[in-house]
């Protein structure tokens, strides 16, 4: 096991109340019925009738509006739904699980090691706000995940991206100007050092990056191709990494059998990542018609949150450069989700969020906020089937084989049970805690408020 994750393990160990998840236990696998619930499965528009499903092992085994029977031993839990609504975990498509929860001045100066308790306290949270399953795109996830994946800790299964890699002076470039020129600088800037961000200029160094994240583990690789909102040297409109830049990091993941997704807000940036064949644009708040319309003439991905004026902002200092972009960007937020579904553009939901002691408790929020733009089954279907099918980019590099985002005979069984209709308020889900009453992953009981 590598540093990080024994820091996170003696991170969640440590915790009040902690208590070894199912999946460090021996024994047969559990089997769980869950009785008289009604399904959203992903996909449809309303909830079914009532319903019996049944988990066995990490899978969902049958499905009937029939009674099911089955032994009552040791390994069986039975949970009476009494007409609560069962739906496939939640699925955030832009995640960041190492600092979705730190403060900006805690993540700069902090002891590494505390910062790896604090990722993996938050890891839990995470879970237990409805999230079973997060694309991480930048950070040092890989020691959380291989720490959750083993059952030492709690959280979402993680699809890592690993460091987001950046030209110098890029989105990813969070060195200040005292620390330039980099000949002169004694060791690496601590984001690199630890894995945060990596600098690549130029095709060699591209590929030496790439390849370093696919021997990590990355599931994906992820590129800043434009300016950003919480970095400093570079404007929104800035264009960054050359076509050859972008073709040798698609080239070199396609080797590995996985993709590349881009950090960008422009037609240009995104035009240039599109021709040199990313998959998935993060963010296009700032996109014009002509780029989605190209966008969905590709069938590349548009994963994109629902950035606003409103409590949920990103962080940033009143009056500053930064503060102004952001500006930029919540203004384009409500056309860019008005275009995409216009165009039918395949479209992923996530968060984005980082730098927020709030972020966990904030999280389902961002969820709620796209009725602005969609009908609830719309928003949810996002949330589940849709996200999945994003994941399942990765191809080999997938960690999870298998179908998730759906309920459905043969799919991994990561479900929530709602205490309520959730398709006629999805709203509850703001609510975890309360609303949440089992939470299951992988076919293991996180949560489950009905047990007598």
């Amino acid at each position: 096991m590598n540093a990080i994750a024994r820091c996170a393990v003696i991170a969640c160990l440590a915790l009040p109340g902690f208590t070894a998840p199912a999946a460090a236990q021996q024994g047969p696998p559990t089997t769980i019925l869950l009785q008289n619930v009604l399904v959203f499965d992903g996909k449809a528009t309303a909830l079914s009738g009532p319903t019996n499903v049944l988990v066995r092992g990490n899978k969902i085994e049958r499905i009937s509006t029939a009674p099911i029977a089955v032994d009552r031993g040791a390994d069986t839990v039975i949970i009476s739904g009494n007409g609560r609504t069962l739906m496939p975990g939640l699925i955030d498509a832009h995640a960041h699980l190492t600092f979705n929860t730190l403060p900006m001045a805690l993540l700069s100066t902090g002891d590494p090691n505390y910062l790896q308790f604090r990722a993996g306290a938050a890891a839990k949270d995470f879970l237990l706000a409805g999230f079973t399953s997060a694309r991480d795109l930048g950070g040092p996830s890989f020691g959380m995940k291989q720490a959750i994946d083993e059952g030492l800790i709690i959280g979402p299964r993680i699809w890592p991206s690993g460091a987001m890699i950046s030209q110098t002076s890029g989105h990813a470039d969070f060195r200040a100007l005292n620390q330039l020129p980099s000949s002169v600088a004694r060791e690496p800037h601590p984001g690199v050092r630890f894995g945060y961000q990596a600098l690549a200029d130029g095709v060699p160094e591209m590929l030496k990056v790439v390849r370093e994240q696919l021997m990590h583990g990355a599931s994906q690789i992820v590129l800043a191709v434009g300016g950003g909102v919480s970095s400093n040297y570079d404007a929104i409109d800035v264009t960054e990494y050359s076509l050859d830049e972008i073709k040798a990091a698609v080239g070199a993941a396609e080797d590995w059998g996985t993709y590349v997704t881009v950090h960008g807000y422009t037609p240009r940036a995104v035009r240039r990542a599109v021709e040199a064949g990313a998959k998935v644009i993060d963010h296009g708040q700032l996109l014009d018609e002509p780029t989605l319309q190209l966008m969905a003439e590709k069938g590349v991905w548009l994963e994109i949150q629902p950035f606003l004026q409103d409590e949920d902002a990103i962080p940033t200092a009143p009056g500053s450069e930064n503060e102004r972009k952001y500006q930029q960007v919540a203004e384009g937020t409500a056309r860019a989700y008005t275009l995409a579904k216009k165009y039918k553009i395949k479209t992923a939901f996530g968060t984005d969020i980082q730098l927020n002691p709030k972020g966990a408790e904030r999280q389902p929020f961002y969820l709620t906020k796209l009725v602005q733009w969609y009908l609830p089954a719309e928003v949810l279907k996002m949330a589940t089937a849709d996200n999945a099918e994003l994941l399942a980019l990765s191809g080999p590099r997938n960690p999870y084989p298998g179908k998730l985002g759906v309920v459905e005979e043969g799919a991994l069984a990561d479900l929530l049970l709602v205490d309520g209709d959730v398709l006629a308020n999805i709203t509850l889900l703001e609510r975890p805690a309360k609303n949440l009453v089992v939470i299951i992953k992988d076919g293991k009981i996180f949560k489950n408020t009905l047990a007598n």
